[in-house]
């Protein structure tokens, strides 16, 4: 018998060691996750994000095509318009778009066409059904606030008169925020066309729950083809 608990020891104090590690690594996760975000997602994001941009210079090479094709037309938001609509028939799922930027709060990611789940993992996703910039209407983008990078952890901190841009492969559009509103994940209203041409930002809320989002709305300020070359 005390041969036997003998050789249990060591045993055991191998499990012992690895359930401390375990929860010390389990505390680190939920630390950094509440402090950041989640850590293990944020680095798939990273490299899913690297792979986006490999795959807008792509996108920007058939742009080029496009622009010079459509630079007779004069009227600069009808030839936005054509180059939107041929991006969009392009895209499908998980396709990179373009990026979004946010200088106030040194954020920039590269959006990809759609919001499900398999699509907001690489980074912030177009809604399907919602125009591209370029296109009139409201463009609405939606992006993770604690996990897969969390690219809108912080849009609650976006202020009145912020700019917000996208850049497609397109065209450059600078947008300006209105204002903020929280509202329940089923008023789908937010994305309806109105007065003029804007973007809305959209993320769960608060941080670490799904009961509601936040939306950011950002009008229209400037748009331009992109230059040549670009």
């Amino acid at each position: 018998m005390r041969r036997r608990r003998s050789s249990l020891r060591p045993a055991l104090r191998f499990v012992a060691s690895v359930m401390m590690v375990s929860g010390v690594l389990m505390v680190a996760d939920a630390g950094t996750t509440l402090a950041w975000q989640e850590p293990i997602s944020a680095f798939l994001a990273d490299r899913q994000q690297s792979t986006l941009d490999d795959e807008l210079d792509g996108a920007r090479a058939l742009a080029e095509k496009d622009l010079a094709e459509l630079e007779p037309i004069a009227d600069v938001e009808r030839r936005l318009a054509e180059l939107a609509s041929r991006q969009a028939r392009r895209s499908e799922a998980g396709d990179a778009i373009g990026r979004v930027e946010l200088p106030t709060l040194d954020r920039s990611y590269a959006v990809v066409e759609g919001t499900d789940t398999a699509s907001l993992r690489k980074g912030p996703g177009h809604y399907p059904g919602t125009p591209l910039p370029g296109q009139r209407g409201t463009v609405a983008v939606a992006g993770h606030r604690t996990t897969y990078g969390a690219p809108f952890r912080t849009v609650d901190d976006l202020r009145r008169g912020d700019p917000v841009r996208m850049s497609m492969p397109y065209g450059r559009f600078e947008y300006e925020v209105e204002r903020t509103q929280i509202v329940p994940p089923t008023q789908t209203s937010v994305t309806r066309h109105v007065g003029h041409d804007q973007l809305i930002l959209s993320a769960c809320h608060p941080l670490y729950s799904a009961e509601k989002r936040i939306i950011v709305f950002a009008r229209l300020r400037r748009a331009e083809p992109a230059p040549a070359g670009a």
